[in-house]
């Protein structure tokens, strides 16, 4: 029965990863009881109502991607979590295939498929072969505005910038376009950050809330380092005038585990030539003002003779802090 399948439908199929539609199928010359025969004896296999996979073998990722999109119809694209994962945002697999659809048109999804409604026309990409889906920065935008805490917002935006995904003309682009947009005055600071050098939601919140709140000095980000093999690495916050003073932030809730052994690396590295202060997630979320006044001592014994500034009334940053002394050259 494989020479029965008109060749326009078999070029179809095999840019949609061997998945077609009934209309599909009937529009390129093959007649329903074919269909209905492919189906009866096992060589299609029905995925969604409606649209079929043209191979015996199990239905691929690529496969059912496809399928969720046929089955959605005309002018349809994968969005959010789905197409995060295909913009490589985040190596997740998304568990509901998240599909977006005009807002004039109705569609009930079927399993393991979410159906979102818009009536403006989103930026997509379309490669030969490969299901439309939003570009990155449409993708952060669309997870944004489904964002339940700031600190997610963080996360999804400054992954994106430490991968190079998004630039930050798009990115405000694609948020000024939205009518409706949540955290929209927490992205325009969480944007500049990230384009700036922030890599996580810990070093967000630890330059907003520990070092900018409390009056300390604007440390180096990122800087780059010779590890003894030859190879590079970066220190997250660097103080080269005050005695080569490193803080690293590694909060366990955006940290890997197997970010561990390099840290311990990095830090021994640190201690050659000055010294090191690690952070965690709690320490610059619930003990913001105890963290800044102990890096403020630091640097006052590396010739740091700036004042601490309250970030409230009552901050016991400056409640506890030790009185400035003669300050120390800084090396």
């Amino acid at each position: 029965m494989s020479e029965e399948v008109p060749r326009s439908l078999r070029e179809r199929a095999n840019l949609q990863a061997g998945v077609i539609t009934r209309k599909q199928a009937l529009q390129c010359g093959l007649s329903v009881k074919a269909v209905e025969w492919k189906l009866k004896n096992g060589l299609w296999r029905q995925v969604f109502r409606g649209v079929y996979a043209t191979s015996g073998g199990p239905v691929t990722r690529d496969a059912r991607l496809w399928a969720a999109l046929l089955y959605a119809g005309a002018g349809s694209y994968l969005s959010h979590e789905t197409a995060a994962e295909l913009n490589k945002l985040t190596d997740r697999r998304s568990p509901v295939i998240q599909v977006t659809i005009p807002a004039e048109r109705r569609v009930v999804p079927p399993d393991g498929v979410a159906v979102h409604r818009s009536s403006r026309r989103a930026m997509t990409w379309r490669p030969l072969g490969v299901p439309p889906y939003t570009i990155a920065e449409e993708t952060v935008i669309d997870l944004v505005h489904a964002a339940t805490a700031a600190d997610d917002v963080a996360a999804l935006v400054t992954g994106g910038f430490n991968q190079k995904l998004l630039t930050e003309s798009d990115l405000r682009l694609v948020a000024r376009a939205r009518k409706k947009l949540r955290w929209r005055r927490e992205l325009g600071e969480i944007i500049t950050v990230a384009a700036g050098g922030v890599h996580s939601p810990l070093e967000y919140r630890h330059d907003r809330d520990v070092q900018r709140a409390h009056g300390l000095p604007e440390p180096v980000k990122q800087a780059r380092f010779r590890k003894p093999d030859g190879t590079n690495g970066f220190r997250d916050r660097y103080y080269p005038r005050y005695g080569g003073l490193v803080i690293e932030l590694d909060g366990q809730r955006f940290h890997p585990d197997e970010r561990r052994v390099p840290d311990r690396e990095r830090d021994n590295q640190a201690a050659v030539t000055g010294a090191t202060l690690r952070y965690g997630w709690s320490d610059v979320t619930t003990r913001a003002c105890e963290t800044a006044r102990q890096e403020a001592n630091a640097l006052r014994h590396r010739g740091w003779a700036g004042v601490l500034r309250p970030c409230s009334p009552g901050c016991p940053a400056v409640a506890g802090a030790q009185p400035a002394g003669p300050a120390q050259r800084p090396t």
